[in-house]
């Protein structure tokens, strides 16, 4: 028996001398909300004042922000959506159709100032466009203030109050939030539950709600002699107010602002040797406690592969908040199921946590690019996954998923913008295990070493910096001096296939066997090939 192992390689290595990439200009926000809500009504009611920065060449004659509790209406753009969908969310189906008044969300603007001045405005479905009595110049900055409504809808996705878990308010896409405006013009997107997009900013935010409540969320607490609820230090006096109590939140260098509260909430804290300080708020139900008091040293070690690997986590804080809806990620916190299995609770929790890295600071634009987030991002917790619990195949099951999705039939680009899917299965797959499968691939292009050398130097390069797809190749070929366009665009583009098989085996003098390598797919790809 003849073992060979033969190297077919369909691309040659070049030396490439890339020059840094351009930092694109960015627009800039700062925030400060002082809000109240209402336990009893379910009603938000507060002020905003919004400075933002015109870093772009152009003169800004309109703004749009996102109104995203509007999507919780009968007949909006999420409902209809829901509705028609060849196969619709199970967590969403026809229940937007059926809220009553008291339970659906809305977002009502009472005033809005332009540097004093009154603005007109015109409200449509989930975006506020505002026509401004002052064009903001380029470099040029202005503040807008606001007083505002809400109505915290029954939880459907994401966002609401009173969910499945029984977690009184999952405050996510709570607040009226400025679209992007970037080198592709503004994203005023309507809202149907997919991905997001934010402008880089520090939020300084107060809420004020019923004293027996415990409040978990983005940024670091800046009251907790105040509030208590295992905020403050080991010994320290709580001096709280009467009446109803108000946190004190500041996030600096974050695109968005979400909370949640209960009054059941235990809170814990854990720090991560040089890293963040870990906050877990979740109910200390007989079937929850010891599975949490578990997930402790795993999202301590979670943190840790992550920070070697990719990149360093750059805040001091991070929290992980039972929201009671699946899994959802935002800056410096995540919002997971709390219930289920200790299996399912890590799962989710590393998946969360990893997005801090590829939508907290890196943050592509999802709506156009949900692979660069939920693929990469997948992909990491993965490995980590693997690493910690000695795991095999840690990307088999999203190589299954692809398969399954090519033989359905159903498989789109993977350039498709996030809500113009033909299904929520051919988004899922593609966003998810064709982003894995992704750079998987890549790692067997590149080798090892030099694909997590170019990962680190992608976030280092990046962050804070809405990378587009092209960013990210462009790094990998100036760390591997490789061409790696073709393969990107071979992969996202389109929906060619990697296939390759054995056309001839034909004997040869002495020893020699001639093989002849046939490609079944219009995909090149180089193959290691064992010929027995």
């Amino acid at each position: 028996m003849l073992t060979r192992k033969v190297l077919v390689f369909f691309l040659s290595s070049l030396s490439l001398s890339v020059a840094a990439q351009d930092f694109r200009w960015q627009q800039r926000v700062e925030y400060a909300m002082d809000v109240r809500l209402d336990v009893q009504t379910h009603k938000v009611n507060g002020t905003q004042k919004l400075t933002y920065y015109n870093n772009s060449k152009d003169t800004l004659r309109k703004v749009y922000y996102h109104l995203f509790f509007n999507a919780f209406q009968p007949g909006s753009m999420m409902d209809v959506r829901s509705r028609t969908i060849q196969d619709p969310d199970a967590r969403v189906q026809d229940r937007i159709s059926k809220l009553k008044d008291d339970e659906i969300g809305y977002q009502h603007i009472q005033t809005l100032k332009q540097d004093g001045k009154d603005v007109s405005y015109i409200v449509n479905g989930t975006i506020l466009e505002v026509t401004l009595v002052k064009p903001i110049l380029p470099g040029g900055k202005t503040v807008f203030d606001m007083a505002f409504e809400s109505q915290v809808p029954v939880q459907i996705r994401r966002s609401g109050r009173n969910n499945r878990e029984g977690i009184s308010y999952s405050m996510t896409q709570w607040y009226p939030k400025m679209a992007e405006y970037d080198y592709q013009g503004w994203h005023a997107y309507q809202y149907v539950a997919r991905e997001f997009h934010g402008v880089w900013g520090d939020f300084d935010v107060k809420i004020t709600l019923d004293p027996t409540f415990v409040v978990g969320g983005t940024g670091k607490l800046q009251n907790p002699d105040k509030v208590g609820h295992g905020y403050e230090k080991s010994g320290a006096t709580v001096t709280r107010p009467q009446g109803n109590l108000t946190w004190h939140f500041i996030a600096k260098n974050v695109h968005d602002f979400a909370w949640a509260a209960d009054p059941d909430y235990v809170h814990d804290r854990v720090q991560v040797p040089d890293g963040p300080e870990l906050h877990f708020f979740y109910q200390p139900k007989e079937k929850n406690n010891a599975n949490w008091k578990k997930l402790h040293e795993v999202a301590v070690r979670h943190f840790q592969f992550m920070s070697k690997t990719f990149g360093k986590y750059p805040y001091d804080t991070y929290s992980i908040i039972q929201g009671g809806d699946g899994g959802m990620e935002y800056p410096m916190c995540t919002l997971i199921l709390g219930e289920g299995t200790f299996n399912g609770l890590v799962e989710v929790t590393a998946h969360e946590v990893s997005h801090s890295w590829y939508q907290g600071v890196l943050a592509s634009n999802e709506a156009l690019y949900p692979w660069m987030d939920e693929g990469f991002t997948d992909f990491a917790s993965n490995e980590s996954l693997a690493a910690m619990f000695n795991g095999e195949n840690a990307h088999a099951g999203s190589y299954n998923g692809y398969f399954a999705l090519v033989r359905s039939g159903m498989q789109e680009p993977a350039s498709q913008r996030s809500d113009h899917y033909n299904t929520n299965r051919t988004y899922s797959t593609i966003a998810y295990n064709m982003g894995t499968v992704f750079l998987h691939q890549l790692k067997y292009i590149m080798g090892e070493e030099l694909f997590y050398k170019g990962m680190r130097q992608y976030y280092n390069t990046w962050k804070f910096k809405h990378p587009e797809p092209t960013d990210f190749i462009r790094v990998m070929e100036k760390v591997s001096g490789m061409h790696l366009s073709w393969y990107m665009s071979y992969w996202i583009n389109t929906t060619k296939r990697i296939n390759y098989g054995i056309k001839t085996i034909l004997p040869g003098d002495a020893n020699e066997t001639f093989v002849t390598l046939e490609r079944l797919g219009e995909f090149p790809m180089p193959v290691d090939l064992v010929v027995t």
